[in-house]
């Protein structure tokens, strides 16, 4: 359980966070511009502290994803068509005033919507979450226990990932040799990882079935309740995926994937 945080985000219900989180990412991916992913990015990024987060905190916890998404940006630049001035030809692909416009709104894109799966996980209780997806959207109790297991083994990913380093090392895998080399060894590192992960899923489905879970009625050790301030969390995600909308469209840059 998460320990007592004062701040405003993290007593409302979960159910009402992951409700908002949806609809502002549902609307995001509705275009691929730079305006209202940027828009939707500058107001993520100012409502961070109110789950008591810092910037520092957001780049440990965000940096495989900002990395992601750059590199997704710029493969984007260099993989689209070409249109308008020709900003950067080196033969084999060649950037656009056109490509990286639309390399910059994956990346911002990218960004603003894994934000907010980090902000709803960084101030909500694994157990709280399960007890609003069981008790206010009825969801099958297995998936919801399933669920629940899931988000409780993605803080040992790290420890694991460290664990399998350290062994890999002392047989002097991954430490020396060429750059290629190394990405092999992270490779295998990786495999390493999916593979204990897959063990461990196993042996917790395993013993979740044997001791009963998921099965028969089910009582709780405490009720998820709404309050006042779920309904200015789904006020908010409303109002941020209407601006950012609105914004995009006029500026003209509102780009309709479909």
């Amino acid at each position: 359980m998460l320990p007592d945080n004062p701040a405003v985000l993290s007593r409302a219900n979960p159910l009402a966070k992951l409700a908002a989180v949806v609809i502002l990412s549902v609307v995001l991916a509705l275009s691929i511009d730079p305006v209202s992913a940027a828009v939707a990015l500058v107001v993520e990024l100012a409502i961070f502290p109110l789950a008591g987060l810092t910037l520092g905190l957001l780049w440990r916890r965000a940096w495989p994803l900002i990395f992601a998404a750059a590199v997704g940006g710029w493969s984007t630049a260099i993989i689209a068509a070409d249109s308008g001035r020709v900003l950067l030809d080196v033969g084999i692909w060649s950037i656009s005033e056109g490509s990286l416009a639309l390399g910059l709104g994956f990346f911002l894109r990218g960004l603003a919507i894994a934000l907010p799966a980090i902000l709803l996980m960084s101030c909500t209780d694994p157990t709280d979450l399960a007890d609003a997806l069981a008790q206010k959207a009825k969801l099958p109790h297995r998936f919801v226990l399933g669920t629940l297991a899931a988000l409780r083994l993605v803080g040992l990913m790290a420890e694991e990932w460290q664990t399998i380093g350290m062994a890999r090392r002392a047989r002097g895998v991954g430490s020396q040799g060429s750059p290629l080399q190394k990405i092999k060894a992270t490779l295998g590192q990786s495999f390493g990882l999916l593979v204990q992960s897959i063990r461990r899923a196993t042996r917790l489905a395993t013993t979740m079935e044997a001791r009963g879970f998921g099965a028969g009625p089910r009582t709780w050790a405490r009720e998820s309740t709404y309050s006042p301030i779920d309904i200015w969390v789904l006020l908010g995600g409303l109002a941020l995926a209407s601006a950012a909308v609105t914004a995009a469209v006029a500026a003209g840059t509102w780009n309709f994937v479909l």
